[in-house]
């Protein structure tokens, strides 16, 4: 079953933490991804870049609205998302806690929906 991973990250923590434990706690991030995508268990992951970069459209009654910055005003914001194989939530829980960024936000783990499955129930064809 896949999982979802989605950093949040709280700058306030970040910017408390020691010099260079941000680095490390990067480096071992990376080392422990390696393990996990040997294992078989890390599908993908990716870093997204701050939400200062960011824009939101919403399109209501055929009219964009498009606005700098992220969907909501929160103190933690998405950082970056790893796509997970787990035998259940209980194990993709577990890996979620092994990653240090719990410690300075929050992680989120949510399963995966078959997109297949809702082609098939929707009546779409099958992905090329």
């Amino acid at each position: 079953m896949k999982f979802l991973m989605m950093v949040y990250s709280d700058d306030t923590l970040l910017q408390e933490l020691p010099a260079g434990e941000f680095e490390t706690r990067m480096k071992g991030c990376f080392e422990h991804a390696d393990e996990l995508q040997a294992e078989g268990k890390l599908l993908g992951s990716q870093q997204l870049e701050h939400p200062v970069t960011a824009r939101s459209v919403r399109v209501r009654d055929q009219r964009a609205s498009v606005v700098d910055g992220p969907f909501a005003e929160t103190k933690e914001y998405l950082a970056g998302f790893n796509l997970i194989e787990a035998a259940d939530m209980d194990e993709a829980m577990r890996i979620a806690m092994s990653f240090p960024w719990a410690q300075t936000g929050c992680i989120e783990v949510r399963p995966v929906r078959d997109m297949d499955m809702v082609r098939q129930r929707v009546g779409a064809p099958a992905a090329a």
